[in-house]
């Protein structure tokens, strides 16, 4: 039984750890969440797919250089301590993420621009890959014996809370550019889009003041004055056969599939639905906050569950869910977005159209906004924007962009959708870091951990929305191709954990 003080404290290291952590997530999925319009800042424009592609590539740069960012912080946590470790992480990616914000588009500085966006990704990655292991350990070396998977899945929420809040920041930046639909997008695409990456330096700021009050962790203090510390913790942890072991059953029989769990359920399901069935930016955004919102408590629920009945179960079934219902919702979600066979319902079908003279230039900039209403009552929105010369003379249109927005009943089946699959990530995230914490002794655990959960989390979750676009654009005839990779990748870990991982619950972490 936890006293008052030490209940306080463990509030504290949970606060002060989950909020820097929420902060770097936020930091790191904003360029993910605003992935199409990147595209068109950062690359060329006469291929609209190509260019999405490219920018799913140098986001999924940031994940594939994680493990190497686990390997280099974790050695530093191992050797010198989890809190200023994970203080100057939080400063890179902070650094990092306003950076970008900055950079002029390919218009401006022509290749130099997607060539320091990667840059500056891979920094974000290298952060990322010492900030959660750091930020898991910490709170489960101030847990309570029988509480730390319910102390550790406050840890294991803040990758979805920085998902949110970046999705927030953006709806509200979005909404506040303009009252016209078209005005806003071309203002938010032009120069908006660059107000969420400015905005983490306030957050950051805030967490390195939060953050430098803390102390460094109880058992690592101990391991240190101890003088037991690990002389080279990623030799420990590569090297010896039983700690060899443990990292690659680790990685092969839970965060790999946890990792795709994690990334198809929301970052490509926003690709799909945005991409793919073309629903409103706006819908698109508030469908995931409204199935994240709902959610995340479960990532508490199946953290403390974790501690009554073990993790491995809890976890495999997260894995087999999505294996076994992905098509099936994916094409529900085709479904509900369709229009094929609905009528066109002419007595609300119409045209807006503008035109807002530009004085003194002689050209003006012509909005035209046309709504097609079917009868199963989504509206099909295609807005254009050209430019007029005074001499009637067109230009080409510069932005033309086609998307659907549901009605009411369809959109909460969408957020259902949504839900389901955010379900399966909480199964499968909620218990993993008391899960990857019980299997490492202490003078090693920062790398340890870290490792495989970056290499399952970075390379195989951090590849999904770029391989699942790559293949809906290889197989085009197959909207559903992209989910094999998941669903592969998935049933794999689904074998290996089943067979090889232990449902223990070990209450007492290693030293």
């Amino acid at each position: 039984m936890q006293s008052p003080s030490e209940k306080k404290v463990i509030r504290k290291v949970i606060f002060a750890s989950s909020v820097g952590t929420l902060i770097e997530w936020y930091d790191f999925y904003i360029f993910g969440s605003l992935a199409p319009i990147i595209a068109t800042q950062f690359f060329p424009k006469t291929n609209p797919t190509a260019a999405l592609l490219s920018t799913l590539a140098t986001f999924a740069a940031g994940f594939i250089v994680r493990p190497f960012g686990a390997l280099v912080f974790g050695r530093l946590g191992d050797k010198v301590g989890r809190k200023y470790t994970f203080l100057l992480t939080l400063v890179l990616m902070g650094g990092s993420t306003f950076a970008i914000g900055l950079i002029p588009g390919y218009d401006t500085i022509g290749f130099l621009a997607p060539i320091l966006v990667l840059l500056l990704r891979l920094i974000q990655g290298l952060a990322l890959g010492g900030e959660y292991g750091g930020a898991a350990t910490y709170v489960a070396e101030h847990s309570p014996e029988n509480r730390r998977g319910y102390f550790t899945s406050w840890i294991q929420t803040t990758a979805t809370l920085g998902l949110l809040l970046s999705l927030g920041i953006i709806l509200i930046t979005r909404k506040s550019m303009s009252a016209d639909a078209a005005d806003s997008i071309r203002a938010f695409e032009d120069w908006g889009w660059r107000i969420p990456f400015w905005f983490s330096v306030i957050l950051v700021g805030m967490s390195i003041y939060i953050r430098l009050k803390m102390h460094e962790s109880p058992m690592f203090s101990k391991l240190k004055a101890d003088g037991k510390l690990s002389i080279n913790p990623i030799k420990e942890s590569l090297t010896k056969k039983a700690n060899l072991k443990m990292v690659l059953l680790a990685l092969f029989g839970a965060t790999m599939g946890q990792g795709v769990v994690w990334y198809t359920g929301q970052f490509y399901a926003q690709t799909f639905m945005e991409n793919t069935i073309k629903i409103d930016f706006e819908q698109t955004r508030t469908i995931l906050i409204c199935a994240i919102v709902v959610a995340t408590p479960l990532f508490i629920f199946f953290g403390n569950l974790s501690d009554k009945i073990g993790r491995k179960w809890i976890i495999m079934v997260g894995l087999l869910s999505a294996v076994l219902m992905y098509r099936p919702i994916y094409q529900q979600m085709i479904n509900i977005s369709s229009v094929a066979e609905s009528q066109v319902d002419n007595s609300k079908t119409h045209i807006d159209r503008v035109l807002k003279p530009n004085a003194g230039k002689g050209y003006g900039l012509q909005n035209t906004t046309a709504f097609t209403v079917y009868e199963n009552g989504i509206t099909e929105k295609k807005v254009h924007v050209d430019t007029v010369y005074s001499s009637g003379v067109e230009k080409p249109q510069l932005i033309d962009k086609t998307s659907k927005e549901l009605p009411s009943d369809r959109y909460w089946m969408m957020v259902g959708l949504i839900f389901l699959q955010i379900l399966f990530v909480t199964m499968s995230y909620g218990p993993i870091a008391a899960f990857l914490v019980e299997m490492f002794p202490t003078k090693i655990r920062y790398t340890s951990m870290s490792l495989p959960y970056h290499l399952g989390n970075g390379v195989f979750g951090g590849l999904t929305p770029f391989i699942a676009v790559l293949l809906g654009t290889m197989y085009t005839g197959d909207l559903l191709v992209g989910l094999w990779y998941p669903i592969i990748v998935a049933g794999f870990c689904l074998l290996i954990g089943t067979i090889y991982l232990s449902n223990k619950i070990d209450n007492n972490v290693k030293d």
